[in-house]
Order: structure tokens, then sequence, then C-alpha cells
């Protein structure tokens, strides 16, 4: 593995989780990447950390539990990337094409040290991210492993996850009503998804932002202009509440994606 990424602690914590998850993994080892930000291309200090390692065979239960002892290990590292590696194990056969059940995979989620079973990566965007902009740990290129997403199965994808967003933009947090995290996030994921329906693939989200601020109505291009801007210290604002002025756009602006959705994209929008 020959620096996969700018940040020479970040390589060193990829180096660990790589010799750890072969050695327990053994012969049903068989390809690891980087995906998400690292492999789109807006990837920065506050960066949580997409991987997928790819097997030959399911994850049996032992491998599973060894998997799971692994993570809380590599959590306790004096590292912060530690704690923000997010990913899933998914076979071979599985990975080829889009799963339409999108069946539960062993998953990390950021911040956590337990592995569970999500269907968090086992999406159409996840593998088109892999096969065009997959950074290599270990396999061959990811291109090989996963069959071409079409721009139809993004776009059908998106339009299935825009109504969930916005539901799960109205769940409180323990912050409040909405955090200063979530806020800012909420914005520029439907930035992204509005471009993935306009333009067929997946951008970053400064791409998608910058995008959005001259693609969509004028109204929103202060909005996300201040999401945009809102980087530093992700984590800690997790635990901030956002102003109440900026929740209350942010409802409205998932109100106009979801319009805008429906109107010229076809999306059917619940009573």
């Amino acid at each position: 593995m020959a620096r996969p990424t700018a940040f020479a602690d970040l390589n060193g914590v990829l180096e660990e989780f790589l010799e750890s998850a072969q050695a327990i993994l053994g012969n049903n080892f068989r390809a690891a990447y980087l995906q998400g930000s690292f492999a789109v291309g807006d990837a920065d200090v506050h960066s949580d950390v997409d991987f997928i390692v790819v097997t030959r065979d399911e994850v049996d239960d032992p491998q599973f539990r060894a998997l799971d002892a692994m993570h809380k290990r590599l959590y306790t590292l004096d590292v912060p990337w530690a704690q923000h590696l997010e990913g899933s194990y998914i076979s071979e056969r599985r990975l080829r094409h889009v799963d339409p059940l999108r069946t539960p995979l062993p998953y990390l989620d950021n911040g956590a040290s337990e592995l569970v079973r999500d269907n968090h990566c086992n999406t159409a965007v996840v593998r088109w991210s892999l096969r065009e902009h997959g950074v290599v740990l270990a396999g061959p290129d990811p291109a090989i492993l996963v069959e071409s997403v079409s721009a139809a199965q993004l776009r059908a994808e998106v339009l299935a996850e825009m109504p969930e967003y916005a539901a799960w933009a109205a769940a409180p947090t323990k912050a409040g009503p909405m955090s200063r995290w979530k806020q800012p996030y909420l914005v520029l994921s439907f930035c992204r998804m509005l471009h993935t329906l306009e333009c067929g693939r997946i951008a970053s989200k400064l791409e998608a932002g910058e995008w959005a601020q001259t693609a969509l109505d004028p109204e929103w291009a202060a909005l996300i202009e201040r999401a945009l801007a809102d980087r530093p210290d992700p984590w800690q604002r997790v635990h901030q509440s956002a102003e109440a002025q900026d929740i209350e756009r942010t409802l409205a602006f998932l109100k106009y994606g979801l319009d805008v959705a429906s109107r010229e994209y076809g999306l059917r929008q619940s009573e």
C-alpha cells in the first residue's frame, strides 16, 4: 500500500487496518479500497474515511467477531483518523451488481467501534464511486470487480433517498431540533442528489454545492454558501444546536428540492 492519501498519520492507520483485516480473513480477502470523499475528491482533515473490503465469500460468524474485535482495537489508537473509519465488508459476488434488496452487510459507522449489520454501503452510489474513483489499498482495479452503474440506476436511488433524508431532517438530535453538523450536511446532501438527477453521476459535496449555487434558484445561494463554509470541527458541531433561522431555511430548501425532483424527474411525493 503506497501512500493512498496525503496524510501520513492516516496512511499509518490504513496500513494497520489492512494488515489486520488480511490476517483475519486469510484466503477470504479479495481487495480493499477507499471510496467516498477520498475517492471523489473533496477529502480534508475533517473527513471520515470511507472504505470497502471485498471478500471472496460472505464473512462468516467467526470472521465477523474477529473483525469486530479488530475495529474496537483500532478505535483506541491515539490518532483521530482511527475514530472516523466508516465502511463495509462485501463479497465479490454481491458487489458486482447493484443489489435491489440492499442486503445488510458487516458495517462500521463513522465514530463507532462496533461492527454491525447495515445496508448503508450497499448502494448504487457507492458502487459508482468505487468503480469510477476508488483508491486501491490492495487488490485489482475496482472496475474489474464492479459492473458499470448507469445514470438511470443512480437517479432511481436518489429519488428513493430524497424523501428519507427529508423525513430524517425532522427527527430531533441530542443537540436540539437540528445540530450544527446535521444542518449543512442536509443542505449539501440535497445539492449532491439534485446534481446527480441533473448530471447522472456522483459529485463531491464541494463540486455539487458550487454547481447548485448557479444551477438552482438564486434564493438558496446564500444558504448553500454558508453550508460550504461551515466545515471546520464538524464533530464538535454534532453537539451544538443549529440556529432556528438556519433550521427553517434548511427545511424550506429540502421542500424546494423535493418539488424540483417531483416536477422534473418524476418523484412521487406522499400527501
